[in-house]
């Protein structure tokens, strides 16, 4: 059966040219080339994809267009594409045909093959039904006070005249907000109870990710459910402070009031009445520590690096805030949409398809790794009028798409924190631009730097504080 989809357009203003995608037979199939590719060994794609992904995938587009093909981490011939409709016919799709590149990536041995991001079919619907109540309405609202409250914490102890990278403050404040929200543990807990070791065991492996070996660490892990060699090394005292906190709380007799993220999912139960079991409990924690602190506070690095960097969006920012305009809220949140635009901190995201697809004027097979990059996307012209000017003006009069603009994914693996991220940069953003004057510490735009799954400020987004308000 002949199961091309016609994608239906919901572009917004400069809209791409539509291109058929979806699951295909194998008739069509025959009729389809397969994308076209360079030809450089596998070890070659990898060592380019892994330490200049922005290079290597402009470079591509530029050379084959939408849809090429490339080998990388995982096995298997990879299509990437680009172009909204292939996104939509991926993220539209039933979960089975589909299953993500996660459950493939560096992250299963790090964060288990049954969390929320690495599982697939009915293990990830029953886990992030699990997850989802504490990221959505008030318990968002409950939160904001706790991101305040870190945020004025951290930005009163920066001193005037002296360069700083931002990214490290900001994992700062995300720090505190991972450690209220999920676990319960508001201020600074004394280095020598579980709560303390825990914090001061969380920002070693987010440091431990920064450090020479890191990459090779991740290719030794390629393959493997359980993490190896310096990985398996550098978790020992993450998860050990993981699972003290967890038997902490199960002891807790207040356990059944507490509204923490850690208290809610011990509670919770699925419709068969069944519970997170301690590793369950530790895989998806980390999953929250790692996928909602160094993201979350390395895009709050990349807007400020945006932002002093282009002074009509800065000042534009600076006067709404402090003049308590009545489009603050609606600029703030243009800065931020057109930050996550620019430089997605998610730069790729992937799935493998379980039928064959047709992307454009290829198909390719059954058991095809798809990455769309979130960063080709995003820099379309079409779709975007001068895609590597950061212009926060662009969204007022415009909302989103849901298949043009992705930093958080899409379909049923939408991150689950995406709100809670919002929030945060709402909050910090807002209290930078009250209180403090920024500039920036060279003229020349930091370089993106890829680690892990993440595009980075190669940096840290180094800026100067020239005064402080309030």
């Amino acid at each position: 059966m002949n199961a091309t989809a016609e994608a239906t357009t919901e572009h917004a203003a400069g809209a791409a040219p539509a291109s058929p995608a979806g699951p295909i037979d194998a008739a069509e199939l025959a009729r389809l080339p397969l994308p076209p590719a360079r030809r450089l060994p596998r070890a070659a794609q990898v060592i380019w994809f892994g330490q200049r992904q922005w290079n290597f995938v402009f470079a591509n587009r530029a050379r084959f267009g939408d849809v090429w093909g490339a080998r990388g981490y995982v096995p298997g011939r990879a299509a990437v594409t680009c172009h909204p409709d292939h996104i939509q016919s991926i993220f539209r799709a039933p979960p089975e045909q589909v299953p993500t590149l996660a459950a493939e990536s560096p992250l299963r041995p790090v964060l288990g093959p049954d969390s929320v991001l690495t599982a697939n079919g009915p293990r990830h619907l029953r886990q992030r039904k699990l997850l989802l109540p504490p990221f959505h309405g008030e318990a968002i609202a409950r939160y904001e006070r706790m991101i305040a409250e870190a945020a004025e914490r951290e930005i009163g102890k920066w001193a005037v005249g002296k360069p700083l990278a931002l990214a490290p403050r900001m994992q700062a404040i995300t720090l505190d907000v991972i450690m209220a929200g999920v676990f319960g543990i508001e201020g600074r807990p004394k280095p020598n109870t579980p709560e303390g070791r825990l914090r001061l065991a969380i920002r070693q492996v987010v440091r431990s990710s920064t450090l020479p070996g890191a990459k090779l660490a991740e290719l030794m892990n390629l393959g493997h459910d359980e993490p190896f060699g310096l990985t398996w090394l550098a978790l020992l005292i993450p998860d050990r402070c993981i699972h003290a906190v967890i038997a902490k709380r199960r002891r807790d007799p207040d356990l059944e009031s507490r509204g923490d993220i850690l208290s809610l999912i011990m509670r919770a139960r699925t419709e068969d009445g069944e519970t997170l079991s301690d590793r369950e409990l530790r895989n998806e924690l980390m999953t929250l520590v790692l996928a909602g602190h160094e993201t979350t506070a390395n895009q709050l690095a990349w807007t400020w690096e945006r932002l002093v960097r282009t002074p009509d969006a800065h000042e534009r920012l600076v006067a709404a805030v402090r003049d308590e305009a009545n489009d603050a809220e609606e600029v703030i949140e243009q800065t931020i949409t057109e930050s996550m635009r620019s430089r997605p901190v998610i730069p790729m995201t992937g799935r493998r398809v379980a039928a064959p697809w047709r992307l454009g004027d290829y198909g390719v097979p059954a058991g095809t790794p798809v990455a769309m990059s979130i960063l080709l996307l995003h820099h379309r012209e079409d779709l975007y009028p001068e895609p590597f000017a950061f212009r926060p003006e662009r969204w007022r009069d415009r909302k989103p798409g849901t298949y043009e603009w992705i930093p958080f994914g899409g379909g049923t693996r939408r991150c689950l924190g995406a709100a809670l991220a919002m929030a945060e940069q709402r909050v910090v953003l807002r209290a930078m631009a009250r209180r403090l004057d920024l500039e920036a510490t060279t003229s020349k735009p930091e370089r993106p730097k890829h680690r892990n799954v993440t595009m980075i400020p190669a940096h840290g987004g180094r800026v100067v504080v020239r005064a402080r308000r309030g």
